[in-house]
């Protein structure tokens, strides 16, 4: 795992530095450095949720006793919190446990005592709890309306281009970057055709790993992915009410499926031009430090002919984070970039309301109003575009030796 550019302020402006170059000994200690850090977090979490309930139950019993006296479920529910968090740590215990041996070519050797955890940093407990209301996205009954409004649109444009009964749908090749829990790129897997996610964070990879490999009765576990949050609770009881992963069986793709998850940066990754029929790319590309570059890199690992399918905002993650280069460009300045690459647009809607781990039962909910896309490579470096079709008959992406296959 890359690590990400390095900057500096000159002058009032960010400057980008030239990437590090590290020995490989050095590179090597640092991804170890960085994946014990994550599982860290993992094994932190349960003392972390445990201070905050303390302070609740600090800041409740410095009240006068007659208020205190007003709500006498206060404290039982701030202590069923704790015992969802305990329960939480168990299922983030077993993602640990199936992590430590995650990647076929790179193995991490155990710290001296790995039951005790050190205390995390708060971007990395926020990135833990992200990832817990990832899989009420992703893999529950509950996310199921959230994934019709994100997924749905960009799978029924895939069945459109390379519709089954036009194509050989198993030898055309999806990609997913930003893959997060797979969900995404599991559907479009079952549907029959080759489809690979990608995916930078080691909290995603994790938690990827565990439902993917490891889950198989429907709806045998359960998370409470809501008790982080303190404000905007209709109801004490909404803050505790669980959710239950994963609705379906991850395990029951046809056995001729082709469907893997692959780690890393993905302009590192992903360099190989014409490889893929089809990048579909969801809440994803405002993840760039430079937009530019992904759109340089989509265009050359796309095939001729070959589509890109995006949805999502472009809430740059970059944006506020000191010393990190981040180009925050409207979509309009996206649009023509992506046109002076020679990229056709051929669908195009400028409002698609969705949401992101939506708490449903929040006085506080977040509506993204998305721009969705299809956008085309010319089969000819210098068409125009009009005529320019997908071949039923797409050839295979080749697999890649350096790279991890979880599934």
């Amino acid at each position: 795992m890359a690590e990400p550019a390095d900057e500096a302020a000159v002058g009032g402006k960010f400057v980008q530095k030239e990437r590090i170059k590290y020995s490989p000994e050095e590179e090597a200690r640092l991804e170890r450095q960085h994946f014990w850090r994550i599982i860290n977090a993992f094994k932190f979490y349960r003392a972390h949720v445990q201070d905050r309930v303390q302070r609740a139950e600090r800041q409740f019993l410095s009240l006068p006793k007659h208020h205190q006296d007003l709500l006498p479920g206060v404290l039982s529910n701030l202590a069923h919190i704790s015992q969802c968090a305990e329960h939480n740590q168990e299922v983030l215990q077993a993602i640990v446990h199936n992590s430590l041996h995650i990647f076929e070519n790179m193995e991490y050797s155990e710290r001296e005592d790995p039951r005790k955890a050190r205390p995390s940093s708060t971007f990395d407990m926020d990135k833990l709890k992200s990832t817990i209301k990832q899989f009420v996205r992703d893999w529950s009954e509950t996310g199921r309306a959230e994934r019709e409004s994100c997924y749905k649109p960009i799978i029924q444009e895939i069945q459109r281009l390379f519709p089954s009964d036009q194509c050989d749908v198993s030898k055309v090749s999806v990609l997913v970057p930003g893959a997060g829990l797979g969900r995404l790129a599991w559907e479009i897997a079952r549907l029959g055709y080759i489809c690979q996610g990608n995916e930078w964070s080691f909290f995603m990879l994790f938690s990827s790993n565990f439902v993917l490999n490891r889950c198989e009765k429907v709806n045998a576990l359960t998370l409470y992915p809501w008790i982080h949050q303190f404000s905007n609770n209709k109801k004490s009881c909404d803050q505790t009410r669980p959710i239950t992963f994963p609705d379906v069986n991850p395990q029951s793709l046809p056995i001729d499926s082709e469907f893997s998850m692959v780690a890393g940066d993905f302009v590192e990754v992903y360099n190989n031009s014409e490889s893929w029929d089809c990048v579909a790319t969801c809440f994803f590309i405002d993840t760039a430090h430079n937009v530019l570059e992904y759109v340089e890199t989509i265009w050359k690992i796309l095939k001729p002919g070959g589509v890109w399918i995006n949805l999502g905002p472009l809430l740059y993650h970059f944006e506020n984070m000191a010393n990190e280069l981040s180009i925050e460009l409207s979509y309009e300045d996206i649009r023509k970039a992506m046109i002076n690459y020679g990229f056709h647009i051929e669908v195009e809607k400028e409002s698609m309301l969705t949401t992101y781990t939506e708490n449903d039962r929040s006085m506080l909910r977040y509506v993204y109003d998305c721009v969705f896309f299809v956008a085309r490579k010319p089969t000819e470096p210098h068409s125009n575009g009009q005529d320019d079709e997908i071949s039923p008959s797409a050839a295979k992406s080749p697999r890649r030796d350096d790279v991890d296959y979880l599934t």
